[in-house]
């Protein structure tokens, strides 16, 4: 079975959270990280936190195998940092045509007075990369003796497990409403960040997506340039509890109430069959590190019910604090 977990509207929606809580619940046999540094993903486990920007968020949990899909983009001394705060090289697998950022493409980028000013880019060099590979001149990770232990045939890898019924997590990257092709040009990021997309950045067909979990913050966030409907202030969001700052860039989020309209929109753009929803606990804060859904406040179970209804799709998995296991799990409930 391969689960497919997409950010739901401008990235931040609590991806890492969600895919770490599903790999220590479900210890996958293998998790696949799409997406580039320039999107961190944040996890909290036994009061310390992590912010990964490479591998998977599955890293944590000391057994599955760990995979960087051919459409992902590497920075090296991200990558050997991030594997030596989690002492899981051992586990990492990384497909030859996975892209390799250098130092140029971030200097590119930083030097570009439309992606630093209009746009708002994290200014990470991965657009840049991403152009240099469609005019055939970046290098890949076939190209660096020291990635060469770690090469190995990702999308043969990803199909043999699940032709042998194991578990994949695939962790996408950003939000729908970023993508290069869906979301509201040009402020996007530099790839397809919906289920199609992230399906094509590992290398296999839509006939091996099991589950489809949209990620949903219970307020909707976004970083750097564009339109956001309803947009609050910052005093408004600081009431709210709902102030927060960008993991890689550490620029304050934009903040708007949830959109069930917009949200049942990217529910079927990318034929989620579940949700999830982070942040529960700030939208209500009885519900906080609160683990069963019968204990959480009518106020909060009323919520997410509207929401459920108005979107279409089961709300499986509920965030309620910081800690990768604050979550009440509705899937042997829901879905079986």
């Amino acid at each position: 079975m391969l689960d497919l977990l997409i950010g739901g509207f401008y990235g931040d929606e609590g991806k890492g959270k969600v895919a770490s809580y599903m790999a220590f619940k479900d210890m996958p046999y293998m998790a696949v990280r799409t997406g580039s540094i320039n999107a961190g993903h944040t996890v909290i486990y036994n009061g310390r936190k992590y912010g990964f920007r490479l591998l998977p968020s599955a890293c944590l949990n000391g057994k599955s195998m760990l995979a960087m899909a051919p459409g992902s983009l590497i920075k090296r001394d991200v990558l050997f940092r991030e594997l030596e705060e989690t002492k899981s090289a051992e586990r990492l697998m990384i497909d030859p045509h996975a892209g390799v950022i250098t130092d140029q493409e971030i200097e590119d980028e930083r030097n570009n007075e439309h992606l630093k000013g209009k746009v708002g880019s994290t200014l990470q060099g991965v657009g840049s990369a991403e152009s240099k590979r469609i005019l055939r001149t970046l290098k890949l990770a076939k190209d660096y003796e020291e990635l060469s232990k770690y090469i190995a045939n990702i999308p043969d890898t990803v199909i043999g497990a699940l032709e042998q019924d194991k578990n994949v997590h695939v962790e996408a990257t950003q939000g729908h409403f970023l993508s290069l092709y869906h979301g509201e040009y040009p402020f996007v990021t530099s790839r397809n960040t919906t289920a199609s997309g992230v399906l094509s950045e590992v290398g296999i067909g839509p006939k091996y997506a099991g589950n489809i979990i949209i990620i949903f913050k219970a307020f909707i966030t976004r970083v750097g340039g564009g339109p956001l409907a309803g947009e609050l202030s910052h005093e408004e969001a600081k009431r709210l509890g709902a102030d927060e700052y960008g993991t890689v860039t550490g620029r304050a989020r934009r903040v708007a109430h949830f959109d069930s309209k917009v949200a049942k929109e990217v529910a079927r753009i990318n034929s989620a069959n579940q949700m999830a929803i982070t942040k529960l606990d700030v939208k209500f804060k009885g519900a906080y590190k609160v683990r069963e859904y019968g204990k959480l406040p009518s106020e909060a179970k009323k919520w997410v019910e509207e929401i459920e209804n108005e979107v279409g799709i089961p709300a499986t998995l509920l965030g309620t604090g910081e800690e990768a296991m604050d979550m009440i799990d509705r899937r042997a409930e829901l879905v079986g």
